[in-house]
């Protein structure tokens, strides 16, 4: 893609609305969609509303016929306000308050996420006869994921089935098994460990005259930030070689993409605000940090940077700093930056379309990025229904 062409629209974008600005383009979101759907066998598409919850974002994905993993009250009275039905809707959070799970039951939702007795009970109160699915967890994949999710949430495998058991006592109705191998995952074949997991939970469901019908394979295909990753054929030839190798025909493979949905469909530009020299270490801060979109700089996730304007110069390292008065407001401790790097130069983070405003906040009374949408912007003109990375050289 010509890296030059989208960083001379982005300034332009940003002398007309300002920074820090979010820009997304909605035909990566399309494209992204179709990807999963025309890859993956017996696909239906939970999109996680948590990921970027615009509602430019959440009509789009509506008009395709995509269903959305909820997690709040918040985001099920947005959806409802946008005309999403309620039976495209599965409460996929397995922490909730029993007012919230009252709230969806009487909204029409039928559909529950779970990992502990409590939340069947709470289920069963105020959701009576819903379908419900059990949460594994996936132990042993932390070094594969950026983001790794296996401690709140999900259950071994034991304490699944006695789950499934349990529900089916209380009136609930078990219809599958979900799991997640943790954002921003670059190993395909933990798909297929956790996928022939999942199959002992399903068959001894069956020899208890649960058939259980649904996998749920969470999120956690990876974007290009830094390093090279799968693509989604790839981890979709997996998904659909374990299904058939361990659950069968006729199951429902439920996909919650988040970062994968929207990630690349967005870009972040910052104005520097400062440049400043701290014994040897040279620092750069601009005006949205961890507080204000940056939040996932914090743990692993390495967005490309580039300043518009010297792609070409050569570069140094700069500790990266956001504007508040907080000194946990750090991106990066060493940040390749242009050597000229200096205030009021427009810096671009790529791929930043998900896990960004939606993490925004007030703090110190500075503004989160605004979002537009300039459509067409990332995608490759020349190749109509392929989507290639946004920024490959």
């Amino acid at each position: 893609m010509d890296k030059l062409r989208i960083n001379q629209t982005l300034k332009e974008l940003s002398h007309k609305y300002g920074t820090p600005l979010l820009v997304m383009d909605l035909e990566v979101v399309k494209r992204n969609y179709e990807k999963l759907i025309n890859n993956i066998n017996n696909c239906v598409v939970y999109y996680a509303v948590k990921a970027n919850s615009h509602v430019e974002i959440i009509n789009t994905l509506n008009n395709l016929g995509s269903h959305f993993d909820v997690a709040s009250k918040g985001e099920i009275e947005k959806l409802l306000d946008l005309g999403v039905s309620p039976e495209n809707m599965s409460f996929g959070n397995t922490i909730k308050k029993s007012s919230d799970i009252e709230f969806a039951f009487k909204n029409g939702i039928r559909t529950f996420a779970v990992d502990s007795e409590m939340e069947l009970e709470k289920i069963a109160i105020n959701a009576p006869g819903s379908d419900i699915y059990v949460r594994i967890s996936t132990n042993g994949m932390e070094d594969d994921a950026d983001w790794p999710l296996t401690k709140k949430f999900g259950t071994s495998v034991d304490h699944a089935i006695q789950l499934v058991k349990y529900a089916n006592s209380l009136g609930l109705n078990p219809i599958g098994v979900s799991f997640h191998v943790g954002s921003q995952n670059y190993n395909p074949n933990n798909w297929r460990v956790a996928i022939r997991e999942v199959s002992v939970v399903f068959e001894e469901a069956r020899r208890l005259g649960i058939k259980m019908k649904m996998v749920n394979t969470g999120g956690g295909m990876p974007i290009k930030y830094s390093r090279n990753i799968p693509t989604v054929k790839e981890i979709a030839n997996v998904i659909n070689q374990s299904v058939k190798d361990y659950l069968g025909e006729d199951i429902t493979v439920i996909v919650e993409p988040g970062r994968s949905m929207v990630g690349n469909a967005g870009a972040i530009v910052s104005s520097v605000i400062l440049r400043s020299k701290k014994g040897d270490e040279n620092w750069v801060y601009t005006d949205a940090g961890v507080f204000h979109g940056l939040t996932e700089t914090i743990q692993n996730i390495r967005y490309e940077i580039s300043i518009i304007g010297k792609e070409n110069e050569n570069k140094q390292k700069f500790v990266l700093a956001g504007p508040t008065c907080d000194s946990v407001d750090v991106m990066y401790y060493d940040c390749e930056l242009p050597e000229t790097t200096t205030i009021d130069d427009l810096i671009v983070f790529y791929n930043t379309g998900a896990y960004t405003t939606e993490y925004g906040t007030n703090f110190n009374g500075i503004p989160s990025p605004k979002i537009i949408f300039e459509n067409g912007l990332f995608v490759s003109k020349s190749v109509e229904h392929t989507f290639e990375e946004v920024f490959e050289q």
